[in-house]
């Protein structure tokens, strides 16, 4: 008995050494992150503002498109590939690394392409962020691949939490974004620490969110002792717009890939591709007759228009998910740098939002279901975008979450805006 409680303490004793060293290890990153984030949502916010103030400027697009490219091709060697690079470092661990000067550079190109309106978001900004400074900091340190990986998958986390003030999601998707259909838990305490870690120095620094609320109240069954909402014929619809989020994710990843092969075939001058990127750009918008679908798009200057806020508060253009979608498509697949995921939100929100007219269903809980599911299926990462879910709207109507992040998941296929991301357990019987 005396040997077995012996074994059982050293055993705890391990474990408790090898998280501490863990926790050690990502404590900088975590705060140099979370740091770095506040000042680059500063900067996004900033130069949001002068473009509201000097809407002449969209109409320099294609120029600051063409600075962009020139910057990367310069000074960005191993770093275009942005997040598909830090995965792929976290699969191979290669003694490269990721270069640091990737957080100047995306943080550069990001506020560039928000400055003269580029359809874009934020997250793939952060995530480079906070991966570039811990690969930084593992060669420094010289750690072993095993503690790279930790603390590589911590940085992921340490931006995704920060930058969305969404500390628990953005420790599951560090983990979940790697593989589709499998998620390991060895880095699951430094990813939560880390996340937390740089939300919270982000918002010491004065950084706030935009809060959505689904105001949304349903009377029929709670169930469970955390009281979730249960109506079956507005779980049936979930369940019909969850379909449709996947389909819309699936759409967003194909049509990008078919902008990006084009315009490298037909575009042999790489400096002519954001040129008529930024042009498509302008011209559409000019064709619409709005430009609510430029920048990130979580508000607008006025609060009137589309934008994600206003999908949670009154019905929307129908089709203005599909501009968001196709804009975005070719600001990011032209040149342009920045996030997919904001302006996934909004093509979620704005998609749900019309679903919800059609079915007959409460706006602001379908625009809040698009918000997470459309994230679910592009990224493949059902489980952060649920919890997601929870961290911004609330646990009422978890169930749901749950029936519209699993569908679009699978009905979106096994790609993903993360081409490097690896095929662990396939969506349908093939391969299983």
């Amino acid at each position: 008995m005396s040997r077995n409680k012996n074994v059982f303490f050293i055993e705890q004793l391990d474990i408790a050494k090898h998280q501490l060293r863990g926790l050690l290890l990502v404590t900088p990153m975590a705060i140099i992150s979370g740091l770095v984030v506040a000042f680059f949502l500063w900067l996004l916010d900033a130069v949001t503002h002068i473009r509201w103030s000097n809407s002449w400027l969209i109409y320099l697009l294609p120029f600051a498109g063409v600075i962009i490219v020139m910057l990367y091709k310069h000074f960005g060697k191993g770093t275009e590939a942005g997040n598909n690079l830090i995965i792929e470092e976290i699969h191979e661990s290669t003694d490269k690394g990721v270069s640091i000067r990737m957080t100047p550079l995306i943080i550069s190109t990001t506020v560039l392409t928000h400055l003269f309106g580029g359809s874009a978001g934020r997250e793939g900004t952060a995530v480079q962020i906070g991966g570039s400074i811990a690969s930084y900091l593992s060669r420094l340190l010289k750690l072993k691949k095993v503690d790279n990986r930790i603390l590589l998958m911590s940085g992921i986390a340490a931006g995704f939490g920060a930058v969305f003030g969404t500390p628990i999601a953005g420790a599951i998707f560090a983990m979940e974004v790697l593989t589709v259909g499998r998620i390991k838990y060895d880095a699951l305490l430094p990813c939560l620490y880390a996340s937390t870690l740089a939300d919270l120095v982000c918002s010491a620094c004065g950084i706030t969110h935009t809060h959505y609320h689904i105001i949304y109240q349903d009377a029929h069954t709670l169930i469970g002792s955390l009281g979730l909402n249960l109506n079956l014929s507005l779980l049936v619809k979930a369940l019909a717009a969850g379909i449709a989020f996947g389909l819309a994710a699936l759409l967003f990843i194909r049509l990008s890939e078919l902008i990006k092969s084009t315009a490298s075939k037909y575009i042999k001058q790489s400096l002519l591709i954001p040129v008529v990127g930024g042009g498509l750009v302008l011209l559409i918008s000019y064709m619409l007759n709005t430009d609510d679908y430029l920048g990130l798009g979580v508000n607008t200057q006025n609060g009137t228009g589309i934008s994600i806020v206003s999908a949670f508060e009154s019905k929307v253009d129908s089709f203005s998910w599909l501009w968001k979608l196709l804009l975005t498509a070719i600001t990011l697949s032209m040149g342009f740098k920045g996030g997919e995921v904001t302006p996934l939100f909004f093509i979620g929100a704005t998609l749900g939002n019309s679903v919800a007219v059609l079915l007959g269903a409460p706006i602001d809980l379908f625009a809040g279901l698009g918000f997470i599911a459309v994230f679910a299926a592009a990224t493949n990462t059902p489980m952060a975008s649920i919890i997601l879910g929870v961290e911004l709207f609330g646990g009422e109507y978890l169930l749901y979450y749950a029936i519209s992040c699993v569908l679009a998941y699978y009905f979106s296929g096994h790609k993903g805006i993360y081409h490097t991301q690896r095929v662990e357990v396939s969506k349908g019987l093939k391969n299983n």
